[in-house]
Parts: C-alpha cells; structure tokens; sequence
C-alpha cells in the first residue's frame, strides 16, 4: 500500500465509527495492519493531525482514552454529545470501544 492509500485507509476507518464509540490510535494502525503492512500509532497521529479535519476525529484516542492533544475541550464536548461513556481524563475505553467487523 502506498503511503496516500494509507492516508486514505485511515481516514475511511475513522470515518466508519460509530457515534458514541471511539478507537484509540493503535487500534486503527492494528486494524489495518495486514492489508498496509503498517502498524504504527504514531503515524495515526500523525494522518489524523495533518488530514483529520474532514472525519470525526474526535473518536480516535490514546489507549487510555486520553483525548487528542490541544483539542480536549472540543474532543470531549462531541464525544458528550453523542453519549460516549466519558471519565475524568477522557474516554471510558472499557465501555467505548470499538472495533471494524471482519472482512473491512
């Protein structure tokens, strides 16, 4: 996979979670690992700092369900509004998670 079509990759992943539910970046790396050769969380990141504005990229957080850097306070009022299980320092990752179905 070429590294535009991994771009693209992520962002209709992204684009595929449901309101209220939430991956965290290495769940979409490992998501799409087998078909990318990929599986790297930090060039999730980096995909969704410099391409996300045009998915819900208030879904995609740490693995402990901290909320994207400098975009806490909007992150977490989306997330709110679409009922996502919230804690104190971001999402409820137990209750929130979620993960593509076979054959993606």
């Amino acid at each position: 996979m070429k590294p535009e079509e991994y771009v693209e990759a992520v962002l209709a992943l992204v684009e595929r979670i449901p309101p209220g539910r939430v991956m965290s970046y290495g769940a979409v790396a490992d998501a799409l690992a087998e078909r990318s050769g990929r599986a790297s969380a930090r060039l999730v990141g980096s995909i969704m700092a410099r391409h996300g504005g045009g998915v819900p990229w208030h879904r995609v957080v740490t693995s402990a369900g901290r909320l994207p850097p400098g975009h806490e306070v909007e992150a977490r009022a989306r997330l709110r509004a679409e009922g996502c299980p919230l804690r104190a320092a971001g999402v409820d990752m137990s209750a929130a998670s979620w993960w593509p179905e076979e054959g993606m």
